[in-house]
């Protein structure tokens, strides 16, 4: 995979220098490149005792996204990962302990405890207070002798961080620490592997399938499992987090490995909250990019039992690029819609013909989704089948409550249903299409001159025209065949789909951004569909 890069060998020094220059001048660095990478607060005086932690990058914004005053003094930055050397954090400590010490905050690899370690004996070797502390938060196998740290680390980081703010000594600040090691518990779950610059990717989890608790730096996971949709994958990693939480109040902090969209990272929020352990959640940190590992399309969730104090601490403010901040969990206060917005719908009425006929329209489109998003891809956004299935699925929910037995009412309910329910320039268009019709059907016009007053209405108002490359190039000729007959509007609006793949260029919708490569060949998603649904309805027609 590309990245965007330079050199391989010149990777995490020039991420630091861009880190540096958008802090502000709060951060500042160490002379040293390329073997010395330390990251440090440009206001340090060093009268308070030094936080320092570190590590491999490719963890950002961990951990140079976490100096700052209120969090770490200094972060020591080896290649990716791989930890930093003695000389490096030794560097990190001569250069911010003061005599009120220095804590180290490791997490458990083997080669930063062995470095860190080092470096502290050194350290104290020279005359200086350094104490260490080594996080092992993930339960993923709970097994192994020695844990793994991960996204944990920062809750340490942030605690510490603030009793050495506020002026707390040492001693203090590391029994701390090792009280918040103690009480944090974190997994993660990704449904991809990570790339390492200027390496291949590792392909180990197969389409369709999700790892669970792999480690920050593309370690596989313990078990791969079925990939389900976002609920299933918060059960599994809830499943494991549970077995070592008290039923006392718990922080969680969400993580995005590092190719989460915002979007997902929400949902998988949304989930959690309502998961089996969310009523003990009374907290959240995130979600956010915190601890990532690289480009993984994954997550983490750490949890923290914690205390009054610890949540004072995980509040108070900082000056971080990194930390996205600990917020109070509430009730929420959902606001009524204000008056004039809430939808007057008309009295619900049943026939049956008509309700199997709305069902199985809305059916053909569910069934179509996936060929439709595939069609809208080579085109616009991929969504058109979704946007109409998704629609259609709100629909059948809703299909009790439409005037069945009034078809000008109908209209104007389905109008309203999809202006609700159907996202992007579809729904409205379709909404302003099914209330325009409702509008003439109440002047008496029949169904089929109904419908072609709506289509006028539609495109008054959208502007697109036959020939733009439209949804209008298959519905207005099937409408106007329709008077011939079902069988004779799905052939028209077959006809006019495919008249689509020839257009070279579209005057409306996401397709009219495209050149002319990118369209020919490719029929309209929005064509596609209404030829697919008079298709249907010409062989229903003709089976009964």
């Amino acid at each position: 995979m590309t990245h965007f890069m330079n050199k391989k060998e010149d990777l995490v020094t020039e991420a630091i220098e861009g880190a540096i220059a958008s802090a502000g001048g709060t951060l500042t660095r160490l002379d040293g490149f390329p073997h010395i990478r330390v990251v440090l607060r440009s206001d340090w005086s060093r009268s308070k005792v030094a936080l320092i932690s570190g590590g491999g990058s490719g963890h950002e914004p961990a951990h140079a996204g976490f100096v700052g005053k209120g969090m770490l003094t200094a972060a020591v930055c080896g290649d990716v990962f791989a930890s930093p050397s003695v000389d490096a954090v030794l560097a990190a400590i001569l250069a911010v302990t003061g005599p009120k010490g220095c804590l180290l905050i490791v997490k458990n690899y083997t080669g930063d405890r062995l470095n860190f370690g080092l470096a502290a004996e050194r350290a104290r070797a020279f005359g200086h207070k350094v104490d260490m502390v080594v996080v092992d938060d993930d339960v993923a196998l709970p097994d192994v002798p020695q844990a793994r740290g991960v996204a944990g680390t920062l809750f340490v980081h942030k605690i510490a961080g603030a009793l050495a703010e506020q002026g707390a000594n040492l001693e203090t600040i590391t029994k701390s620490a090792k009280r918040i090691i103690s009480k944090s518990y974190s997994i993660g779950m990704s449904l991809d592997t990570c790339t390492v610059p200027g390496s291949p990717k590792e392909n180990r989890i197969p389409s369709g399938k999700a790892e669970l608790g792999l480690g920050i730096h593309g370690e596989a996971g313990f078990e791969q499992v079925a990939y389900e949709g976002a609920s299933a994958a918060i059960a599994a990693v809830t499943d494991k987090l549970k077995t070592s939480m008290s039923d006392k109040p718990h922080v969680a902090l969400v993580n995005n490995l590092g190719a989460g969209s915002v979007l997902e990272m929400s949902i998988l929020t949304h989930e959690l909250l309502k998961s089996a352990i969310g009523t003990n959640i009374k907290w959240l940190v995130g979600p956010a990019s915190m601890m990532t590992s690289l480009d993984m399309h994954g997550f983490s969730v750490s949890l923290l039992e914690a205390s009054e104090e610890d949540i004072k601490n995980l509040t108070a403010p900082v000056s971080t690029i990194g930390w996205p901040g600990c917020v109070t969990l509430e009730e929420q206060d959902i606001i009524p819609l204000p008056d004039g917005l809430a939808p007057i719908k008309a009295m619900p009425s049943q026939h049956e013909p008509t309700r199997a006929f709305l069902i199985s329209c809305c059916e053909t489109f569910i069934a179509s989704e996936d060929d439709l998003n595939a069609l809208d891809a080579k085109s616009g956004d991929g969504d058109t089948g979704s946007t109409l299935a998704n629609a259609s699925r709100a629909l059948i929910s809703a299909i009790d409550t439409l005037p069945l037995s009034d078809a000008t009412q109908l209209y104007r309910a389905i109008g309203q249903e999809l202006s609700q329910t159907m996202g992007g320039s579809s729904g409205v268009l379709l909404a302003i299409f099914f209330a325009a019709a409702g509008d003439a059907s109440s002047s008496g016009m029949p169904m089929r001159d109904s419908l072609k007053a709506g289509l006028d209405r539609m495109q008054q108002i959208g502007g697109a025209k036959l020939g733009d490359r439209t949804m209008i190039d298959a519905l207005a000729p099937a409408l106007d065949a329709l008077s011939d007959g079902l069988e004779a509007a799905a052939t028209a609006a077959r006809k006019g789909a495919a008249h689509t793949a020839t257009l070279t260029r579209a005057q409306a919708g996401r397709a009219a951004y495209l050149n002319a490569k990118q369209l020919v060949g490719h029929v309209d998603p929005g064509a596609e569909a209404v030829a697919r649904l008079f298709e249907f309805l010409a062989a229903r027609r003709s089976q009964s």
